[in-house]
């Protein structure tokens, strides 16, 4: 018997990436008129003829919509996934999950895996959101893309973000207004922009108050492991700080157990404060003043962005940098330093 034709035959014969053929047989994005041509001579020549199961299911795709992930703060992961389900429920979307590593070679794969599952959008969390590999992949594929929480606006991509600045700046003053002078700081991964605006408004906050105030900044990674490492370090030197700033709440959660472990009582000797809120924030003892980064309702905005762009032809024509509102939310892991030092 005569194998049936595939999409990859198809492919071949004309030249271009089965993706590509696709597009051009449900017309879900905007193609070249001379690769249109090219691939419908192609299907005519071969037979090329779809099941129309699979057809039904490519328009079906118009409601998929893919996210990448990779971060390492289980609490932020948590709070993303479910804003993004409930966005996706809101619109009647099909979300596709892949994991990748945060490497050129596993994002370009794993995109790869989302385009083929027929997704006409991808949700970029951090660190993909600005990740060079990553965005070159989705314009190669003719995708559309948010990305969600980097630090600064990149103009290839609509983005979701807040103030990392002027919010680290505003957590930092409460500090200095509390009345600590030797603060320590535990900053993020450093492949991410967030990162940087963080410490930079600590830093300009610092900077501010005046030469009798001293800032202690250890390396993190955004994750429970690498904020424990950094607040050792913070509380085993000589002039350990009076408060320490993590650059997320995982990190500030490691922080409270390297002082426990140290016999430290927070906030009585030592003030711990995060970023993020995620749910970590509320659960632990004693809970954190942290700022408020609306994670969950910005996953949600970068499904309804990406549902609303579904009927657009061309994914590149909307560039957006959507600020959100970020808040300082005091609650019990701050206060004065001890003895007023």
């Amino acid at each position: 018997m005569k194998k049936p034709v595939r999409i990859e035959d198809v492919a071949a014969a004309a030249g271009v990436s089965p993706m590509t053929v696709s597009r051009v047989m449900n017309n879900t994005a905007r193609v070249r008129a001379e690769t249109r041509a090219a691939v419908m001579v192609a299907v005519e020549r071969l037979g090329y003829r779809p099941n129309a199961a699979a057809r039904n299911l490519a328009r079906a795709g118009a409601g998929r919509i893919g996210l990448l992930y990779s971060n390492p703060s289980p609490g932020y992961l948590s709070a993303f996934l479910l804003g993004a389900l409930d966005g996706a429920h809101q619109v009647g979307a099909q979300l596709l999950l892949e994991k990748c590593d945060a490497d050129p070679g596993s994002e370009r794969a794993a995109l790869a895996r989302l385009a083929a599952g027929g997704v006409v959008g991808v949700i970029l969390p951090p660190p993909h959101g600005e990740s060079r590999a990553a965005l070159m992949e989705l314009e190669e594929l003719g995708l559309a893309a948010v990305a969600v929480a980097p630090g600064r606006y990149r103009s290839r991509v609509p983005s979701i973000r807040i103030d990392d600045f002027a919010a680290a700046a505003a957590m930092t003053r409460r500090l200095l207004q509390l009345g600590h002078r030797r603060i320590g700081f535990i900053k993020g991964a450093p492949n991410q922009s967030a990162s940087a605006e963080r410490l930079r408004g600590f830093e300009a906050e610092m900077a501010r108050a005046g030469g009798d105030v001293e800032a202690l900044i250890e390396s993190g990674e955004f994750t429970y492991r690498s904020g424990f490492d950094a607040a050792e370090r913070l509380l085993g030197a000589p002039g350990r700080p009076t408060a320490i700033f993590a650059s997320n709440d995982d990190m500030a959660a490691a922080a409270i157990a390297a002082a426990h472990r140290h016999g430290l009582e927070v906030p009585r000797d030592l003030s711990v404060v995060g970023f993020d809120d995620t749910p970590t924030a509320s659960e632990i003892w004693p809970a954190l003043t942290t700022i408020r980064q609306p994670v969950t309702e910005m996953a949600q905005m970068a499904v309804a962005m990406l549902s609303r762009a579904q009927g657009d032809s061309d994914p590149d024509t909307v560039r957006i940098d959507h600020l959100v509102t970020w808040r300082l939310v005091i609650r019990d892991s701050d206060g004065p330093p001890p003895g007023g030092a």
